[in-house]
């Protein structure tokens, strides 16, 4: 369950990064992988829900390769 602290968090992080880009103008697009970064540290259940809308899936094997692209970004070891 995510917490209304780590809800919070997430915000903070996006709102952080986005005046660290010092751009009068963000797409949302961008606003949108910077969601998905969050989400995908803080539930994967959230991040892939948020992705099917955001990404727009039109069948299940997109679905699905968005799953298997998750799994295999957290098996492997980071730097």
């Amino acid at each position: 369950m995510v917490t209304t602290e780590q809800i919070d968090n997430v915000v903070s992080n996006i709102e952080k990064r986005v005046i660290s880009l010092g751009e009068k103008e963000i797409s949302s697009d961008r606003i949108g992988d910077m969601v998905m970064d969050e989400l995908k540290s803080l539930d994967q259940v959230a991040y892939v829900r948020f992705a099917s809308v955001y990404r727009q899936f039109k069948d299940i094997q997109t679905f699905m390769d968005e799953i298997s692209k998750m799994l295999t970004d957290e098996s492997t070891p980071n730097p």
